[in-house]
């Protein structure tokens, strides 16, 4: 079976990082997703049943699921779907797992702020070189012809956040 999905969740677990005989970077973690129901009955929203997943991501998303992804945090998943069947001791078990293409954090439930992967040079799906783009969004070849668009910002306090007096 290999099917594409997208599901919201939330971490169950601590990422586990580690990496293949071969040199490539792996990272997984525990997915719990449950679905809700508003109860007009009882007048309050009930939980359904928990389904859980094993999500495994690797390479270059291995590294940033271990730097931004926490145990709790509430994410949206997108892969492959994988349905892993054995049996062990007359038993028969089953496990599913998502092998991922993309993970970021769900936005309906709190913000996250992005940075851009530094260093390495990665191909954009037109084969284009990146040639390492800066940790602003908004910067290098993401469309806007290479535009540094952080040239208008005014200067700011790195405490507080506040623009400057002399920049103002």
């Amino acid at each position: 079976m290999n099917d594409s999905i997208t599901i919201r969740g939330f971490v169950a677990t601590e990422i586990k990082s580690s990496t293949t005989p071969g040199g490539v970077a792996t990272a997984s973690f525990r997915l719990g997703s449950t679905g809700r129901r508003f109860d007009r009955a009882a007048n309050a929203w009930v939980d359904g049943t928990t389904n859980w997943f094993t999500v495994q991501g690797y390479r270059q998303l291995a590294g940033n699921m271990a730097c931004s992804i926490r145990k709790g945090q509430p994410v949206i998943v997108a892969g492959r779907l994988k349905i892993r069947t054995w049996e062990s001791e007359g038993r028969i078990h089953h496990a599913v797992d998502i092998d991922a293409d993309a993970i970021g954090h769900d936005l309906a439930w709190g913000a996250a702020n992005f940075t851009r992967n530094t260093g390495g040079q990665q191909q954009q799906p037109d084969g284009a070189d990146q040639g390492g783009t800066t940790g602003t969004a908004g910067q290098g070849s993401g469309g806007d012809g290479g535009v540094d668009a952080t040239e208008d910002l005014p200067d700011f306090d790195e405490e507080t956040g506040e623009v400057k007096e002399d920049a103002a």
